[in-house]
This record gives C-alpha cells, structure tokens and sequence, in this order.
C-alpha cells in the first residue's frame, strides 16, 4: 500500500484526533517484518504504532480542509430532533458518532452535548463524552485553520453561539413582555392600595 502521507504531515485518528507523522519504517512485530506509520498525538503526545495494512480498517483519515470548515459550521448550528430521549440510547448513539471517526459525526456528538448542557447538566459520563469530543474536534479544526488550539477552541465556541446555544428571539420577546406586564400589575396594585389609605 502506498502512502499518501509524509513525516510531518497531520492525519486523524478515531479516538485519538489529530496526530503528527513521526516516521514511516519497517519494524518486526509477532515475527513478522511490516511498514509502519508512526504518530503522536496533539492532544496528549501520546506516540502510536499503525501497520500500514491497517490504516483504512482502523480509519486514519486526513484532517477536514478549511474549504470544509463551513459544511462543520453547519452541522454544529443546526439542532437534531432525532436526539433520543433515553439516556443508554443516546450515550450509545453518541458513542457510535465518536468511533466513526466522521467529523460531522463528532461535531453531531458536540452540538447534542451543548444544547443538552445548556438546557440540563450533563450526566458524568456525557460530560466526559462532550469534553473528548470537543478536544478531537479542536484539534481537527486546528490544522485547517493554522492556528493555535486556543483559537481553534474560540471558533468552535463561536460557531456553537450563532447556532444550537444561540438565544432564543421569541424567548426573550417573551420574557420582555412578562416584565412589563409585572409592571403594569404592580402599578395596578400600587393605586389601589393608595386609595384604600386615602378613604
């Protein structure tokens, strides 16, 4: 199999996120001589050993383009009524997106997990699964934009506000309308009580 990658270059790896190409050599394992490609990962500079015969079953993939950033835009902006309710079905489908290695999958998992956070806390175990996949996705979106993970984060954060944990118009229109009828009542009852005490 020929490689597509060079030393240097950044690749994905499911679970793991974003990596850097070590090395590619020939290395005996289980008696057998085989070509590796060797990686760490951004995140924790962890050092992993592929088989080159075994990149495509395991899904090692290169990072999204920045031509694609806004197709991840999307996905992250735009809530899904298909979330089941059911916590076990939802941590299992969540899990599922996560070890497709599919970005759009993993931004499905991080969207999911922030409206649900905003709306009710998160379980311990979402919110382990929120926090990996917001790490794979930054160090995702890091590469196709040539900037600090810091500022990979603050797009993320960015792109999270404009969509699913943007404020609602009609909840704020709304609650705009319950104060000043408050007012109006409180005003109300402020009038009579000082014309009871007149009388």
């Amino acid at each position: 199999m020929k490689l597509k990658w060079k030393k240097g270059d950044t690749v994905i790896y499911p679970q793991h996120g974003a990596c850097i190409v070590l090395n590619i050599k020939r290395m005996k394992a289980f008696g057998k001589i085989s070509e590796y490609l060797i990686l760490r990962t951004v995140i924790n500079e962890m050092t992993l050993s592929i088989p080159v015969e075994q990149i495509s079953a395991v899904g090692v993939r290169p990072p999204v383009s920045s031509s694609e950033l806004q197709d991840l835009v999307s996905v992250l902006a735009k809530a899904d009524p298909r979330v089941p309710a059911n916590w076990s079905r939802r941590f299992k489908n969540h899990q599922e997106k996560l070890k497709s290695g599919d970005v759009y999958q993993v931004a499905e998992v991080v969207r999911n997990l922030a409206a649900r956070d905003r709306d009710s806390a998160l379980s311990a175990a979402e919110k382990t699964m929120y926090d990996r996949a917001r790490v794979n996705l930054i160090s995702e979106i890091q590469p196709a934009l040539k900037c600090t993970p810091e500022e990979a984060e603050a797009y993320l954060d960015k792109a999270l506000e404009k969509g699913v944990l943007r404020p609602a118009k009609s909840a704020k229109s709304g609650s705009r309308a319950g104060v000043k009828q408050a007012a109006k009542s409180s005003a109300k009852s402020a009038a009579k009580t000082v014309a009871s005490k007149k009388k």
